[in-house]
This record gives structure tokens, C-alpha cells and sequence, in this order.
């Protein structure tokens, strides 16, 4: 049975005095999250004081992004050392924002996947369709070229040590959440997909729900069979409402 993961995405968002409020708020609870796994990924400034702060907890810590590159002169970019120095878990790669604001295409996408895992790093690829797919009915052509050009660069075995997030880029901060019957079925395709080509790792792999996952929709989202947890954005801002989503998540 595969574990449930949670995993907090601080975007753009926060400052030491509003972090430490927020983490020493969910510090306490963590304690009931004990038989499923939960991270937060903060932005770059902030990684120390996460480390610092969930060091002694058994609340993971990670990135939101990182360079390709292993160093250089590559004048504003983080690279995966650059993460494992402060100790992180996961690095979220490929997210919707970074494919649309910041054009990261396949490939960058698969490259960075490949750096976060030589470093020892767990990524938490990132794929999904825009509304105007969705309408097209052409979601699990997008979905599917999203994932083989990880899978054609990086290799199938590759999959054993990384996440997958499911985000209908229609649904990131809009409150529209897809329906359980939405989610499921890209769920269950993205299993399928990788099961073609090692059924044991696609049946392990977790595969996260990301789209204005909320305490009210959790645990509902989170009891279909292919949903293992959820890639929470700007509910996880709040340490309350990102507790009741691990506590949605862990009834299920």
C-alpha cells in the first residue's frame, strides 16, 4: 500500500517573522501525520530557516526549482548542491508557472528532473493540462508527452526515486477543483502509462493531486484509488488549513 504525501508549495510567498509563525503553528501537529509522509517547499531565501526549524521534525523541507546545471556562470540560478547543502528533500520540477511564465519546455524540464536526482534529491514532476486543452479532449496527449520526455531521457527505473503531481493548470489558484471523477481518470492514466513500461515502479509511484486542494476537498480527493496525497499551493500558507489537509489525507 503506497504512503500518503502532502507536500506544501509556499510559491512566491512569505518572510522570516510570517514562516517561523506558520511552521511553529504546524510543528506541533505533525506529531498526528506520523503514518504518511509531508514537506514544504519554500522559496530559495528560506531554506535555511526551514532547515533550521523542521531539522528535528518529521516535516520534510525542499525547493520550488532549480538550475539543469551542476555550476557555472549561470548568474541567478540554484543548483542541486546548492539545495543538498541546506539539506532538502524534494524539488518541485516542471511546475505549471514555471512552463508558462518562465517558457521551461520538455526537455529543460526532464534535465532538471535528471539534476535533482544526481544530487540525491526526490522530484516532484509537475504535468497537466490548460483549460483550452482540456476542451480540446486532448489532456492525456498532453499529459502523456509531458512525462515520456522525462522518461526518454531520464529511463523508466528512474521513476522508483520521484513523485508525480497531476495539475490541471485550469484549477492552480482558481478554485476550481477537478471533479473526483476528473482527477481519478488522469490519475489512473498516468499509472498506466508508466505501468507499460515497469508495472512494480508505476504500482509504488506517488502520484499527487495539485489544483485548489483545500480541507474541505482532501479527504474526498485523496480516497480515490490512484490520488496519494496532494500538492498543496495557497492553502498551505496557512498552518491550520494545511494540517487539516494532512489530517483529509491520512483518513483516507
Amino acid at each position: 500500500m503506497r504512503t500518503k504525501l502532502v507536500v506544501g508549495n509556499w510559491k512566491m510567498n512569505g518572510s522570516l517573522s510570517e514562516n517561523k509563525a506558520l511552521l511553529n503553528a504546524l510543528i506541533p501537529q505533525a506529531h498526528e501525520f506520523s503514518s504518511m509522509a509531508v514537506g514544504v517547499c519554500v522559496p530559495f531565501p528560506y531554506l535555511s530557516q526551514a532547515q533550521s526549524l523542521l531539522r528535528n521534525t518529521s516535516i520534510a523541507w525542499g525547493a520550488q526549482n532549480l538550475s539543469h546545471r551542476a555550476s557555472g556562470a549561470f548568474t541567478g540560478e540554484v543548483s542541486g548542491h546548492m539545495l543538498t547543502d541546506f539539506e532538502c528533500r524534494y524539488v518541485i520540477v516542471g511546475h505549471s508557472e514555471r512552463r508558462a511564465l518562465y517558457v521551461e519546455g520538455d526537455d529543460v524540464v526532464a534535465d532538471k528532473f535528471i539534476a535533482a536526482q544526481a544530487v540525491g534529491l526526490i522530484p516532484i514532476l509537475c504535468v497537466g493540462e490548460t483549460l483550452a486543452e482540456r476542451q480540446s479532449g486532448i489532456t492525456e496527449k498532453v499529459v502523456a508527452r509531458q512525462l515520456n520526455a522525462v522518461v526518454s531521457k531520464a529511463g523508466i527505473d528512474a521513476f522508483e526515486k520521484a513523485v508525480i503531481a497531476y495539475e490541471p493548470v485550469w484549477a492552480i489558484g482558481t478554485g476550481q477543483t477537478a471533479t473526483p471523477e476528473q482527477a481519478q481518470s488522469v490519475h489512473a492514466f498516468i499509472r498506466n502509462e508508466l505501468k507499460s513500461q515497469n508495472a512494480s515502479i508505476a504500482e509504488r509511484l506517488l502520484v499527487l493531486y495539485g489544483g485548489s486542494v483545500k480541507a474541505g476537498n482532501a479527504a474526498q480527493l485523496c480516497s480515490l484509488p490512484d490520488v496519494d496525497g496532494a500538492l498543496v499551493g495557497g492553502a498551505s500558507l496557512n498552518a491550520q488549513e494545511f494540517a487539516d489537509i494532512c489530517r483529509g489525507a491520512i483518513s483516507r
